[in-house]
C-alpha cells in the first residue's frame, strides 16, 4: 500500500489546535484524510477507546452501522484488533469464515476488504478501519501504520493538552467568581454583627459545615437574600 504525500500532509494538519478542534474533530479528521489520501480505500472509521468508552467517527454513514453491527455481535475485525493490539486483514469478507453474521453486514453496505489499525495513544487506543469495495486491496500496512501512529499521537497529544489548559483557565475563572461571592457574603456578616473578616470567614464556615454546603454555595445564597431583601450589592469586607 502506498501512502501518499497528500495522506501525510492532511493527516500533519490535525495536530494544530484551532478554536473548536475536539478529539471528535481529530477522529473526523483522521477518516477523511485516510479515505481520501490511501489508495484502495473506499471509506474510513475510527474509534477512540479511553476507559472503557468509545468515540466513533466515519467518512460514511454506512461505515457507522457496520460498527454497530460489531459491537451488537461483539465480534468482529475491529473487536480483534482492540482485544490483540495487532492488525487485522480481511482480504475478501464473502470469503472470511471468522464473522459470518459481520460479514453479511459487510457485503449488505457495501464493503469487500478490510484493514483495521490499533494505535496505542497515552493509555487509550485509536482503531482505524480501512474499507474497500474490492477485494484485496489492502495488502500492505506497515508504513501506513507508522504514518498513523505518528500523526494520531501528536494529534491527540496537542489536543488534550489544549483541553487541560482550557480545564485550568475555567476552574481558575470559577475560583476567582467564589472568591468575590464568599468576600461580599463575609461583608454582609461584618455589617450585621461587627465582627472581623476573619470571624465572619470562621461563621460562614461553621454553617457551610453543619449544614453539608460548600463555603461559596452558601455565601451565594446570602449574597441573593440580602440583594432581595435590601437591593444593591452586598458590603465591602
Amino acid at each position: 500500500m502506498e501512502t501518499t504525500s497528500i495522506l501525510a500532509r492532511d493527516l500533519a494538519t490535525l495536530g494544530r489546535v484551532t478554536e473548536g478542534a475536539s478529539c471528535e474533530s481529530v477522529l473526523r479528521g483522521i477518516t477523511e484524510a485516510v479515505a481520501r489520501g490511501v489508495p484502495g480505500c473506499a471509506g474510513c472509521t475510527a474509534e477512540l477507546w479511553m476507559e472503557g468508552r468509545a468515540l466513533l467517527a466515519a467518512s460514511h454513514s454506512e461505515l457507522i452501522t457496520l460498527i454497530d453491527r460489531e459491537r451488537d455481535l461483539r465480534d468482529g475485525p475491529s473487536r480483534l484488533a482492540l482485544s490483540s493490539g495487532r492488525a487485522v486483514s480481511v482480504p475478501d469478507v464473502m470469503s472470511e469464515p471468522r464473522w459470518p453474521h459481520y460479514a453479511a453486514t459487510a457485503v449488505r453496505q457495501g464493503v469487500r476488504s478490510v484493514l483495521v489499525l490499533p494505535i496505542e495513544v497515552d493509555g487509550a487506543v485509536v482503531i482505524i478501519g480501512l474499507y474497500g469495495v474490492r477485494p484485496g486491496v489492502h495488502t500492505d500496512e506497515g508504513a501506513l501504520t507508522d504514518l498513523l501512529r505518528e500523526q494520531v499521537t501528536v494529534a491527540l497529544a496537542n489536543i488534550w493538552e489544549f483541553d487541560d489548559v482550557l480545564t485550568q483557565g475555567a476552574q481558575m475563572q470559577e475560583a476567582m467568581a467564589g472568591r468575590s461571592i464568599i468576600d461580599q457574603a463575609k461583608g454582609i456578616i461584618m455589617s450585621a454583627s461587627g465582627c472581623s473578616a476573619e470571624a465572619a470567614f470562621d461563621e460562614l464556615r461553621r454553617v457551610s459545615q453543619h449544614h453539608q454546603v460548600k463555603v461559596a454555595d452558601l455565601a451565594r445564597l446570602l449574597v441573593t437574600e440580602h440583594q432581595q431583601k435590601h437591593g444593591g450589592a452586598a458590603p465591602a469586607p
